[in-house]
């Protein structure tokens, strides 16, 4: 408030110079030509030499007088650049201003007057400027492919939406793994007023392919040329931005440039700012041909119409053929191709002013773009180097791009009031259904958080893995939060095979997460491992609805149903493989039981045989799991038959039996009423149960929990009455639905509830 109100102070300072200065002059120098009160005339045309009381000026007099009168006019020039100034800078570009257009407040065709405005710290003209309209949808495409793309991807976005205030459609061209990610983020997402639609990198290859190129972005580095032709033919204009870009203002004023596009301008670049095209970096280095510095092609915007009349197509084509003839590959994908045409074809380009791309390059000349650095609007992070780059604003560049990479996304989700947003069927059916909850249920909160849409980011890791071609392999699935990170190592050192993880962060934990396998050898060793990360929403811990995640997203026929702070023995993976052939679970409704221990030392040394762990338990370093707090859960395991079994052996559900298990990958979810802690296992078992799933015990297989701290949830538990009486209330409602589902046989456990 304090700033806004200095700014108008400002403004109102600079209005009433320009005004009064000027006035204030000419009266001094009229008063200056009278004498006793009569007018005197400057004019030595308009002279009198007869008066008595005359005296005619002097040469001197008269060139003192005009160089007083250019002084005047310049600093008359000054004062409404500054009034401009003040103008550009006023609070209704802020965005505290909620007035229904966006002024657009710089920009140039030349480059002559860019430097101009450069000099005066990115200041603009004064003039009536274009605006764009308050609901007018703003298009942006965006080139994304593989897992780290896909991450920068979310943090491009984070940062547009922030500041923005219209409609807006992306455009990605994306290969298979960017759009399985991205379209499921989006869909969880459920941002108001943001429409994706992706396109596939994969079919565009062919387009490119053709095209030598060393740069590090490979062959989607190349994609931007075929844009044209890629996206509806009914668009007129996009927004072209590579995915390492952060915005530190409103989308729209770059939008807004287009309307300053004149004649054959179809492209809106910022010059490079390193010397990369002059040529001079190092000895014999020989540049793609561009117009003095080149433009960088991170941030480009393109008049798609115009592009197409002008057969775009076959203009790139025509001269990276020639190009290359002699230059034999790109070394900056797109951008060397980009530069080339416009070499020839300069009336092409508007140059943007260079705030609208700051380029943090190994060899950037950025500084020399700003005065100061709050004049910044977009920060281009086109370094490999990335948040390491060399910069002496680094701190200020990396602290704004963490802002939007730990921000909450969740607080994205706001409504552009007064603009109207496209029918989406899964938002209006989750409407629905919170309405039809009673809110003054004491248990709403519970009820609530089964329909709660948690924002999902897939495979936030790079994944690499093809399972092995006789059909049997598993996967491990769990899921954990913070707190058990440092489980990770240790199970990829106990399990082999692949593993599915979900874990429930919030961004600023992610973020932390990623530091984390990033540091580590045994994690960034395996490329088998899905990290699928489920963001904070809610007071409850998602359990079931993060296993549901880790199971939906297996390659493997089978899996293998644990938890984080369970570590399997040595060699089950193998184990579990041939078991699965021996017992033809590819044609039988089985669910394999793998027996769980226990010990209470956070030091052990893990038995790495049955005897070994037998003679463990006879002296009392193992136990069998929760055997002292929560027997029924695995006593039908009847551990006293697998001390001597040497074959796997059938047995019977009971009530709240909660073993670990190997089933085929189409087995039935878990029930997603069931948050925090309490029956979340169980409903799942007895669900496979009403099923006809075969329950059968491994004899040479087993699992050990570690120690750790109490969860926060089974602290709930055990301390809020109301927390148990409704977990009583879903468990029946549960069991009703069970009844209701799968009729007469599933009376058994209702009669077995009564009687436990």
């Amino acid at each position: 408030m304090l700033g806004i109100c200095r700014g108008r102070r400002k403004f109102l300072a600079a209005s009433l110079t320009v005004l009064f200065v000027p006035a204030i002059t000419w009266i001094y120098l009229f008063a200056g030509s009278f004498e006793d009160g009569k007018p005197v005339s400057l004019s030595p045309l308009e002279s009198q030499p007869h008066s008595p009381r005359y005296t005619a000026p002097s040469q001197r007099e008269r060139e003192s007088l005009e160089v007083r009168m250019r002084e005047v006019e310049e600093e008359n020039r000054v004062l409404r650049r500054q009034l401009s100034l003040a103008q550009s800078r006023s609070p209704s570009h802020h965005r505290g201003n909620h007035s229904k257009t966006y002024s657009m407040e710089e920009g140039t065709g030349d480059s002559e007057s860019l430097r101009a405005g450069i000099v005066a710290g990115n200041s603009s003209e004064c003039g009536q400027q274009p605006a764009v309209e308050k609901c007018e949808t703003i298009h942006v495409a965006i080139v994304c492919a593989g897992y780290n793309a896909s991450r920068d991807v979310v943090t491009l976005v984070k940062s547009v939406l922030f500041h923005r205030r219209n409609p807006l459609h992306f455009h990605l061209i994306a290969d298979a793994i960017a759009k399985q990610i991205l379209a499921t983020l989006f869909q969880t997402w459920m941002v108001p007023a943001v429409r994706i639609d992706f396109y596939d990198a994969d079919e565009l290859k062919s387009e490119v392919s053709w095209i030598p190129n060393k740069h590090y972005s490979g062959i989607y580095g190349l994609m931007k040329l075929v844009l044209t032709k890629t996206l509806p033919s009914n668009l007129e204009r996009v927004i072209v931005l590579d995915t390492d870009i952060t915005f530190a203002t409103d989308i729209a004023e770059l939008w807004a440039v287009f309307h300053k596009f004149k004649g054959q301008q179809v492209l809106g670049l910022v010059e490079n700012q390193s010397d990369w095209y002059l040529g001079n970096l190092w000895k014999n280095h020989r540049p793609w041909p561009a117009l003095g510095r080149g433009y960088n092609t991170g941030v480009i915007l393109l008049l798609l119409d115009k592009l197409r009349k002008m057969k775009w197509e076959q203009m790139w084509r025509l001269t990276a053929e020639r190009e290359l003839m002699s230059m034999l590959s790109t070394s900056l994908a797109d951008q060397d191709i980009f530069n080339a045409v416009i070499k020839q074809n300069p009336f092409l380009a508007y140059q943007l002013p260079c705030f609208w791309n700051v380029q943090l390059s190994d060899h950037t000349r950025s500084e020399q773009c700003y005065r100061d650095v709050s004049d910044l609007k977009v920060i281009h992070w086109n370094s490999p180097k990335k948040l390491r780059v060399k910069n002496k604003h680094v701190e200020f560049f990396r602290n704004l791009y963490l802002t939007f990479l730990e921000y909450d996304g969740n607080l994205l989700r706001r409504e552009l009031f007064g603009c109207p947003s496209e029918a989406d069927v899964n938002s209006e059916n989750l409407q629905k259904q919170l309405s039809e909850l009673d809110e003054d249920d004491l248990c709403y909160e519970f009820r609530r958080e089964r329909f709660t849409v948690h924002r999902t980011h897939l495979y936030f890791l790079h994944y690499e893995y093809e399972p092995a071609a006789d059909n049997t392999d598993v996967t491990l699935v769990a899921q954990l939060s913070m707190d058990r990170l440092q489980m990770l190592e240790a199970i990829c050192k106990h399990w082999e095979g692949p593993i599915s993880l979900a874990l429930y962060l919030s961004d600023a934990e992610a973020q932390q997460f990623l530091r984390y396998a990033q540091g580590s050898e045994v994690l960034m060793s395996r490329h088998n491992v899905g990290y699928h990360i489920v963001y904070k929403e809610g007071q409850f811990y998602p359990v079931n609805l993060l296993r549901n995640v880790a199971m939906k997203h297996i390659s493997t026929p089978y899996m293998f149903l644990s938890d984080i702070d369970f570590l399997p023995m040595y060699g089950l993976y193998e184990y579990l493989r041939k078991s699965v052939i021996q017992l033809d679970l590819a044609n039988t409704k089985k669910a394999l039981i793998v027996p769980a221990f226990e010990t209470l030392r956070y030091r052990l040394s893990f038995p790495k045989s049955k005897a070994e762990l037998l003679s463990m338990l006879d002296m009392g370093t193992l136990f069998t799991f929760r055997y002292h707090v929560w027997t029924k859960g695995h006593a039908p395991t009847n551990f006293a038959k697998w001390r001597t079994a040497t074959t796997p052996y059938r047995v019977e559900w009971e009530a709240d039996f909660e073993p670990y298990v190997v089933v085929r990958k189409d087995c039935p979810e878990y029930d997603r009423r069931f948050v925090g802690f309490g029956w979340n296992k169980v409903a799942h078992i007895m669900e496979l149960d009403a099923q006809e799933y075969e329950f059968t015990v491994l004899p040479n297989a087993y699992m050990i929990h570690m120690p750790h701290a109490p969860s926060f949830d089974i602290t709930k538990f055990r301390s809020n009455k109301q927390y148990r009486i409704c977990l009583k209330t879903l468990k029946e409602e549960f069991q009703q639905d069970m009844s209701r589902h799968y009729g007469f046989a599933a009376l058994k456990y209702l009669t077995a509830e009564n009687n436990s």
